[in-house]
């Protein structure tokens, strides 16, 4: 890769990031993640984005690679409102939250535009992966779609690895969305950023059932007032319970004893260094 590329991907990552539990997560809007998400697709180089929540971060703490991949990102956008509140207060950063099904519309809506070409990661059966691309051409007549892959819940095999990758970069895709659920889908991301030709790989978890109506939404009142769980919780009791139920309180505990301990980082510590600059050769 030319230095004229490396020097764009440096600037492509300019976008503010935080220390929350040793996760740096960026603290930008959501028009802003959109923007930078555009700018990657046209600027040469190869970039992924994940999109955390709060039980991310637990994730993060039990798994040291995980949080690796999430330091690694060029964006680690903050889908969940504690996220959101330790940006705003203790990082002083503008920043809103850029929930993962809204950041797919609005980089759909704004990419068809300029001629995006999308392909799908994902999705738990082909039904909800079709209902997914007639929803969004429903809703954007001018969408680009150029295909659409359901992995197998297990590890790809060698040649199914390599016919995924074929499939994609014979697509011309600009964006891949993958949706396989965290951790699985972060660490797909980063594994697939240097193997496949399309500038952008975003990890956006349920937004392919939300979107396919698979799965209910919501609504918007409890996602402004944080108790989008809550809805979640009472929708699907048996998968969430635990997430929820022990996840919630003990990344309270967490975040209180690092903002009066102040490890293994003051709370919101800004960074000042863009975090997934790398080179690539």
């Amino acid at each position: 890769m030319s230095d004229d590329t490396v020097q764009k991907r440096s600037k492509s990552v300019a976008p503010p990031r935080f220390s929350l539990l040793d996760v740096h997560l960026s603290g930008v809007r959501l028009a802003q993640a959109v923007e930078a998400i555009l700018g990657y697709a046209a600027d040469g180089a190869r970039h992924y984005v994940c999109i955390f929540a709060a039980d991310s971060l637990l994730k993060c703490r039990d798994t040291p690679h995980l949080a690796a991949v999430a330091n690694a990102a060029d964006m680690t956008l903050c889908d969940g409102m504690p996220l959101v509140f330790v940006g705003r207060k203790f990082a002083k950063l503008d920043m809103d939250r850029c929930y993962g099904p809204d950041v797919m519309l609005r980089t759909i809506e704004a990419g068809c535009a300029r001629g995006l070409r999308h392909f799908f990661y994902g999705g738990c059966d082909e039904a909800t992966v079709l209902r997914l691309e007639a929803n969004l051409r429903a809703k954007f007549p001018s969408i680009r779609i150029a295909g659409h892959h359901v992995p197998p819940f297990r590890d790809l095999t060698d040649s199914e690895r390599d016919a995924v990758v074929a499939a994609i970069d014979a697509s011309g895709a600009d964006i891949v969305w993958v949706g396989i659920g965290t951790p699985r889908q972060d660490y797909w991301v980063s594994a697939y950023r240097p193997l496949l030709k399309a500038p952008v790989l975003v990890a956006v978890g349920a937004a392919f059932n939300f979107h396919a109506g698979t799965v209910p939404q919501a609504p918007r009142w409890m996602m402004r007032c944080g108790l989008e769980w809550l809805f979640r919780l009472i929708a699907e009791p048996r998968r969430l319970w635990r997430r929820y139920l022990v996840g919630n309180p003990r990344f309270v505990l967490l975040v209180l004893r690092q903002w009066i301990t102040r490890r293994p980082a003051p709370l919101g510590e800004v960074l000042r260094r863009p975090v997934g600059a790398q080179k690539e050769t």
